[in-house]
């Protein structure tokens, strides 16, 4: 559909019927007062970040030394801290994610079987804090897998700093670890490196201290900052690290930094490190002890990184708009080579990155990186653990999911732990329509596989989710939405509520514009469900609240149904009702018996007052079908009411 349903067909007489009974409610589906919140100078109305606008920043200096033989990390972080709100701050929080890993944490209880395996998390050796002064010991309590450290000295509001420096160190999980681990292979042990530094959380001004524990399904919610990081390893381990690398000198030999000029300015993939080269020593710069990587990465919400003697290596260039570039990359083990598996991984990477920044916004980091491992789908601001044995499409799929996710959420900075959708939903949806564009269609649609996983119609696919009474509504907290749930409500449904906009509702022109204003509106910022709706509803000039009510906050059905045709003379008069509480605008397709066809579009309001709708269609020829939805397009939950002649 290239034009909106919000404009009444001139044709259309509209008269009030009643002939079936109708759980459909005028009043609740369209009641007013949905935004509870109101703009103010923080978050305006139309959307967008309001003129007082704020929030805190951290920016991380970070050292971490790898020990092979114990699976251990030693690390020693620098937190300079900025407190940007207009509230003073007595105490501080902290994220320790790797506590999600000790026996009796609360993440063990979340579901039905419990962990069998263990480390004993974040061991924290010591703690100070600076304010203008030396470090001093800070006075903190570890909570589950949150630190909270109790200043003497309050941090002054607006621009007030403080440094927390903390040393400390923790076992590596092992496959258990599910988005951090350690894996051997042929040639290595491959390490994916996440969660694994003390993390600030995120003081907004609609929760003041985000403290959500970290439980497993619900992930991550961090303030923006500047990283400078230093990743110590022994000489032999190739270390992909999200950002720039800054001593290529020190840590690669003079061809590798050969190959890699070379394949900054290759549209073609170019090996840095190639299979035969992984068991010859002369591949690194030095033979013996330990090498420091370092790295710095600015602008983001977090750095992770992959560590490997095991590592293939390639690079290609990535096209931005306006002549601008990157590298994006691929380290791999020889298991996972092969031009049907991830010698086209970088291949898949850059195309990905191409979409999306042309489509929506343009891709801020210098590098990308997909590390294979058994994380097996995990994504890092400009790195990606991806599965070691995946191949062909599942490839390309899971790599443009992944990619995607630093649109969503790692430019613009939702809350994953409290709104999974607005993460997961968006990325899915948008992986749609770069699944379409590579390499014509190569791996098209995606829809049908990811999508509805069933492998039919995705609207079809919808309809099981929306009449069982047992689906939550996708606005619950991530970890509170059952795992029989999780991808439908989270990934599924969101995103499928986005195709019915763009391609249904508001069309794609006005879809777009508005979608690219919340992008803009939001980056490296932190915007809430309301924020979305607000910019929605502002750019695309409709008041979709009705939307909003029955397909994010609530999960009702949809059955729209043909109840009567009369065909006489010249005119068709057609009643049609809404029998289930959801709503959405109507298209009734004509057939005429010489072959050609019509369509009615009715808008949304056509159910503003009634369950009924009765009209009247001039026609020139005899009627012989008329359809609701005939595209299918709708997630309606009886399509054997759609149709007349009835069949």
């Amino acid at each position: 559909m290239h034009k909106s349903f919000l404009s009444v067909t001139t044709v259309l007489i509209f008269s009030l019927s009643c002939f079936a009974q109708s759980k459909y409610n005028p009043a609740e589906a369209f009641a007013p007062g949905f935004y509870i919140n109101k703009g103010n100078t923080i978050r305006s109305a139309n959307g967008a970040p309001g003129p007082h606008y704020w929030q805190n920043r951290a920016d991380y200096s970070l050292q971490a030394t790898i020990d092979t033989i114990k699976q251990q990390l030693t690390g020693y972080a620098i937190i300079r801290y900025t407190n940007n709100s207009p509230d003073t701050l007595r105490s501080l929080w902290l994220q320790l994610d790797q506590n999600i890993y000790k026996k009796g944490a609360r993440s063990n209880f979340l579901f039905d079987q419990q962990p069998q395996e263990f480390t004993t998390g974040f061991e924290i050796d010591d703690v100070k804090i600076s304010q203008d002064l030396p470090a001093k010991p800070a006075d903190y309590i570890v909570t589950d897998t949150r630190m909270q450290i109790r200043l003497n000295k309050a941090l002054p509001a607006k621009t007030g700093t403080i440094s927390i420096h903390i040393k400390y160190h923790y076992t590596i999980p092992g496959a258990f670890g599910g988005r951090t681990d350690y894996v051997k292979t042929k040639n290595g042990t491959i390490y994916e490196i996440a969660q694994w530094y003390p993390r600030m959380c995120v003081y907004d001004d609609l929760q003041g201290w985000n403290t959500l524990p970290f439980l497993g399904s619900g992930e991550f919610y961090c303030e923006y900052g500047n990283f400078d990081y230093r990743i110590t390893v022994p000489w032999n381990i190739i270390v992909a690290g999200a950002g720039e690398l800054q001593n290529a000198e020190e840590v690669l030999t003079r061809q590798q930094i050969a190959r890699l000029a070379a394949a900054s300015s290759s549209d073609k993939t170019v090996i840095i490190r190639s299979a035969a080269e992984l068991t010859d020593p002369h591949s690194r710069p030095m033979q013996k002890g330990m090498l420091t990587w370092h790295f710095k990465m600015n602008n983001t919400r977090d750095v992770a990184f992959g560590a490997s003697a095991a590592f293939i290596w390639d690079a290609a260039k990535v096209n931005l708009p306006n002549g601008k570039k990157c590298m994006a990359m691929s380290v791999y083990p020889v298991e996972s080579d092969g031009n049907d598996a991830w010698g086209r991984s970088t291949e898949y990477l850059k195309a990905s990155i191409e979409h999306f920044s042309q489509n929506w916004y343009v891709y801020p980091y210098p590098t990308a990186i997909n590390e294979a491992g058994i994380a097996a789908g995990m994504e890092y601001p400009g790195i990606l653990f991806d599965g070691i044995n995946d191949k062909g499409r599942e490839l390309y799929w899971v790599t443009a999911h992944e990619i995607g996710h630093n649109w969503f959420p790692m430019i613009v900075g939702s809350n994953e732990r409290s709104s999974a959708w607005m993460d997961e939903g968006f990325n899915t949806f948008i992986d749609i329509y770069a699944s379409d564009a590579f390499n014509k269609g190569e791996y098209a649609p995606k829809r049908d596989s990811e999508y509805a996983p069933g492998g039919g119609n995705p609207a079809d696919e919808m309809v099981p989710f929306l009449s069982d009474p047992k689906a939550p509504s996708m606005m619950m907290a991530a970890d509170a939405i059952p795992e029989t749930w999780r991808h439908p409500i989270s990934y599924f449904k969101p995103a499928y509520g986005l195709v019915l906009l763009r391609e249904y509702i508001l069309g794609k022109d006005r879809f777009n514009y508005a979608f690219r204003r919340y992008i803009q509106n939001w980056a490296f910022k932190h915007p809430s469900p309301d924020d979305f709706f607000h910019t929605m509803d502002n750019e695309s000039g409709e008041n979709l609240s009705w939307f909003w009510r029955e397909w994010f906050c609530n999960n009702w059905s949809l059955d729209q149904a043909i109840q009567q045709v009369n065909v006489t003379g010249n005119e068709a008069q057609i009643t049609i009702a809404n029998l289930d509480k959801m709503v959405m605008p109507v298209v009734v397709q004509l057939v005429f018996n010489n072959g050609t066809t019509q369509r009615i579009q009715l808008p949304v309001e056509t159910w503003f007052q009634h369950t009924t709708c009765t009209f009247t269609v001039p026609t020139t020829a005899t009627v012989t079908s008329v359809t609701l939805d005939p595209d299918h397009l709708l997630p309606d939950a009886n399509r054997q009411n759609n149709g007349w002649p009835v069949k």
